[in-house]
């Protein structure tokens, strides 16, 4: 007895994105711990999931090569421009870290962040609670003399969002490397570019083009995830929308940096099936996250996440 065998007439059927295929997801589910870094076909050669032991090391890990990236630009006298999330958020204490201690100045970096809380006509949330003034704090400010240009920090309101093409795709075409950094979604999106968004459009090429999205209607799981990892179970203070980055300038990527630190306490944790599906269930529109693998770039995530993901029998 499972999800498959009792959904029919269930308050789920439904539910989930027509376009995830729950037996294909089972399968991906049940490989154990130590194929996690088979390779697949779709995979980039210069993609690496890379696994950390604990929260500590991969915190220091991701904001390791944030800064090595930015460090890098700087010796070789070039741009280099961001998307970036508001979460995971350990690491932006240690990009701080690093580049405050090798002194490298961000003059030379472009920041674009992915998302931000709106409501239906795309009016931003402010305040404490606003993704922009969690940046501010986690990163930008901490830096001090070394920090990114205000002119040169983006943050997707709806005036600023729509400019975010012609900003990120010029840069681009005058040859600044763009990364994104990610994290992954308990509906398997990246920014709040959510999978059922892919019954709107014909094919992935079609999907694969649109920029951005005003006023984004957020999945339930998405809206619960938020409320357990971020509100301390609150839903009630958890916005219903966000104005998003869309796959037509994430997957516009030269690399990547993500994080998978989706566990808790006694063994519990929500992430171990969306890092699965991220890594195995070949790119699809309805499956946001499945195309990270085809960009290189390297995807930390905590041992834990790997599996076994079994139910806990002690």
């Amino acid at each position: 007895m499972d999800f498959n065998s009792t959904v029919k007439g269930s308050l789920l059927e439904g539910f989930y994105p027509e376009g995830w295929d729950f037996k294909k997801i089972d399968e991906i589910c049940s490989n154990p711990p130590e194929k996690v870094f088979e390779r697949q076909a779709f995979w980039n050669e210069k993609f690496e999931p890379q696994m950390c032991d604990n929260v500590a090391e991969f915190d220091v890990k991701m904001g390791h090569e944030i800064a090595n990236e930015i460090k890098k630009a700087r010796e070789r006298n070039e741009e280099i421009a961001f998307i970036l999330p508001v979460g995971p958020m350990g690491m932006y204490k240690w990009a701080v870290y690093f580049l405050k201690q090798w002194n490298v100045c961000c003059s030379h970096v472009h920041c674009f962040n992915m998302d931000e809380w709106a409501d239906g006509e795309g009016n931003t949330i402010t305040g404490e609670a606003s993704f922009q003034t969690t940046m501010e704090n986690a990163f930008y400010n901490p830096l001090g003399e070394l920090t990114v240009p205000k002119s040169q920090r983006n943050f997707a309101t709806k005036d600023n969002l729509p400019s975010y093409p012609e900003k990120i795709l010029g840069l681009k075409a005058r040859g600044v490397k763009l990364v994104l950094v990610y994290g992954i979604g308990r509906m398997c999106h990246i920014a709040f570019w959510e999978p059922q968004f892919g019954s709107e459009f014909a094919s992935d090429e079609e999907w694969l083009k649109q920029p951005y999205r005003i006023g984004a209607k957020l999945h339930p799981l998405t809206i619960e995830q938020n409320a357990i990892t971020s509100f301390r179970s609150r839903t009630s203070m958890v916005p219903c929308r966000a104005n998003t980055i869309g796959p037509g300038l994430m997957f516009k990527a030269d690399y990547a940096i993500g994080g998978a630190d989706g566990v808790f306490s006694r063994g519990m944790q929500w992430q171990g099936m969306s890092f699965w599906m991220t890594l195995r269930y070949a790119p699809s529109r309805f499956v946001t996250s499945s195309f990270i693998p085809t960009i290189p770039g390297k995807l930390f995530f905590l041992k834990e996440l790997a599996g076994p993901l079994c139910p806990d029998v002690n």
